[in-house]
């Protein structure tokens, strides 16, 4: 298939237009609607050329229109359609084509699988090449209607959620059968005759006997039953002809994840306990790529997302998203983002809580013109007269106290803590005495400080402002996002599972959310509104 531009500025109006055997009545009400904005301003910014590689080179078939398609994709998640849904819509619905430019074509260009087949497509795009072009799709146009909509670029906020996969939670005797089960219907299928000790995992009664008909005295003797049977079943595949196969690599995963191969070759089972057993191990075979993660006293299986929020006169759009597996931290979102977007010809100020802080994050900052402002921080507070000393530039010595004197010594350990000496006369009659509290010797005092705490004081300090008031405010109303996205859009009921599906997801979501407040501030109405601009 073929890559084809679909200008909608060179379409012109056909005999068969929908819009011509309107009354004059009927025009005025489609004026007034979110179909004419979306028509207008909002389709034509969906930048096709970013799709162009995920196409043929070579003369074939065209595509479907790209900005109809991905309009749609907008459309469905704003209105929490089902791809028949908006499909229907696009049919029978004068809004839907004015919105999309259809108005003039005798029969819609998408069919029922349209949309699953241009996923798919972003899908392999992704995992050849690792570039999203959806994303940038979706951000390009959030950088196109936060400058109509005049967003205040210089000042962003950032907060993470927890998206979790549509999963179900397993425990270790249904992680081991059902990988098991799973490499056993394989062989099934390509006619390999099967010992009779794995006869019984083709019967479909027999996962309920297994585990759900289970008393959890008997649990520890059947995962030893299962155990036994993959030992046999590895047996079976050895030779290589099954390593390229999903059932196969997670069978494997499985086996090393949770169990120990002994010298005879069986398998015994980890103990609960045991430090191998990391968040990363597999949750569930119907989604490898989902890690486990508590946060706030609950149990997380899936993905988090992280969102920038900006905010203006007019409103506030979300502007960039990343989503990854939940063990990602969240300071690593912030060197994510600003290695990003790079050096910043005008100042930027990103406010985020204190997960997002580091003092590797801070110097990313300072060299990309970019300030981080944690309005709360984690981990022990530092002394407030930390923030008076000086460090050379790399932080590896201490030039000067808060009195100006200069060190008689300075060690600084491997973890970047600095042990240094004064000559006791010094700091007899220094002011700040009480406050350093050094350790005191014959001829000398000393003090431990890093250049980590005396940027961490720094920032304590700045927590006392009015400035920082503010800013803790304006950070504050990006907690609203995560809540908006859960009960608006669903967030957390994505029919897909797996990180590129559930990416392209929650992009048209974040753009449905996007297209929303546009649409509302151009017809006047409160660009927060839950769905207001469908009305």
């Amino acid at each position: 298939m073929s890559f084809r531009a679909n200008d909608p500025s060179t379409n012109q109006t056909s005999m068969l237009d929908a819009t011509a055997w309107m009354s004059d009545r009927e025009k005025r009400f489609l004026e007034k609607s979110w179909a004419k904005v979306f028509a207008e301003e909002i389709f034509p910014a969906i930048d096709e050329q970013l799709f162009a590689p995920m196409y043929s080179t070579v003369d074939s078939r065209p595509n479907t229109p790209v900005n109809v398609t991905v309009g749609a994709m907008i459309l469905k998640e704003l209105n929490g359609m089902s791809d028949d849904d908006i499909l229907n819509a696009m049919m029978f619905d004068i809004r839907f084509k004015v919105a999309l430019h259809t108005t003039g074509m005798a029969e819609q260009p998408m069919s029922d699988r349209s949309l699953g087949r241009f996923r798919e497509r972003c899908r392999t795009y992704m995992a050849e090449t690792g570039e999203d072009p959806l994303h940038d799709c979706i951000t390009s146009l959030s950088d196109k209607l936060a400058k109509i909509m005049r967003i205040d670029r210089s000042l962003r906020r950032m907060d993470s959620m927890m998206i979790d996969s549509n999963i179900k939670r397993m425990t270790r005797l249904e992680l081991l059968y059902h990988c098991t089960a799973r490499m056993i219907e394989v062989l099934k299928d390509q006619n390999v005759e099967l010992p009779e000790q794995l006869q019984h995992y083709l019967n479909k009664e027999d996962e309920n006997l297994v585990i759900y008909y289970n008393k959890s005295e008997d649990t520890s003797a059947k995962i030893e039953k299962v155990l036994s049977d993959a030992r046999v079943l590895m047996t079976l595949c050895a030779g290589g002809n099954y390593d390229e196969m999903n059932e196969y690599q997670l069978l494997l995963r499985v086996l090393n994840e949770q169990a120990v191969r002994q010298e005879d070759g069986s398998y015994q089972l980890k103990a609960a306990g045991d430090p191998t057993m990391h968040a990363n191990i597999l949750q569930n075979p119907s989604d490898p790529e989902a890690t486990y993660r508590e946060k706030a006293g609950k149990d997380h299986r899936g993905y988090v997302a992280n969102l920038v929020e900006e905010k203006g006169e007019n409103g506030t759009l979300i502007t960039e998203y990343q989503l990854e597996q939940n063990t990602y931290s969240d300071s690593q979102f912030m060197q994510d983002y600003i290695e990003g977007i790079g050096f910043q010809k005008e100042q930027v100020t990103i406010t985020a809580d204190g997960a997002y802080s580091g003092s590797n994050i801070d110097e990313k900052a300072a060299e990309n013109n970019v300030i981080v402002v944690n309005t709360n921080l984690t981990g022990r507070e530092a002394k407030d007269i930390a923030a008076d000393f000086k460090f050379n530039e790399d932080g590896t010595r201490v030039t000067e106290c808060p009195n100006g004197k200069v060190p008689k010594s300075c060690f600084c350990s491997k973890a970047g803590v600095c042990t240094v000496s004064f000559h006791k006369e010094d700091c007899e009659s220094c002011p700040y005495r009480d406050q350093c509290n050094p350790k005191e010797y014959a001829r000398t005092t000393r003090v431990t400080i890093s250049a980590r705490s005396q940027q961490r004081a720094k920032k304590q300090r700045q927590r006392k402002t009015e400035e920082f008031k503010k800013m803790s405010a304006f950070r504050n109303g990006v907690e609203t996002v995560p809540s908006f996205l859960r009960r608006c859009f669903g967030v957390d009921r994505m029919p897909v599972r797996g990180k590129a599906r559930m990416s392209i997801f929650l992009g048209c979501k974040i753009g449905g959310l996007n297209v929303m407040k546009f649409c509302n501030f151009r017809l006047g109405r409160n660009p927060s509104a839950p769905k207001a601009v469908l009305g």
